[in-house]
């Protein structure tokens, strides 16, 4: 069970963008690595394309890089704070991802 999922909201705690929080949109499983909106921003230089009849604009455009997920922690909604996460197992079998800190479930 992965610990950051998309639309969870994370808080960076290494690398230039130390102490600011996003909300996840990507996850990459493979690379183990996460894309979070508004984080970890880069310049790409991007030539102008024409793929499938329509034309894209080339310049310097400003995009998200993705990040290790070792470097983002889960937000909990209930205490708000960034905390590690368990799994607890429902009664009704189901797994949930669980907040160390307070106990509350996430999901």
């Amino acid at each position: 069970m992965n610990k950051v999922r998309r639309n969870d909201t994370v808080l960076v705690i290494s690398g230039k963008d130390r102490g600011k929080t996003g909300v996840v949109r990507q996850v990459l499983p493979k690379n183990t690595r996460v894309v979070v909106e508004g984080i970890n921003l880069i310049k790409k230089h991007q030539r102008p394309t024409q793929q499938a009849g329509v034309p894209a604009p080339g310049g310097i455009v400003t995009r998200e890089a993705p990040l290790h997920v070792s470097n983002v922690m889960l937000v909990c909604k209930e205490c708000g704070k960034a905390a590690r996460t368990g799994v607890r197992v429902r009664p009704d079998g189901a797994k949930v991802r669980v907040c160390k800190r307070c106990g509350a479930d996430v999901d």
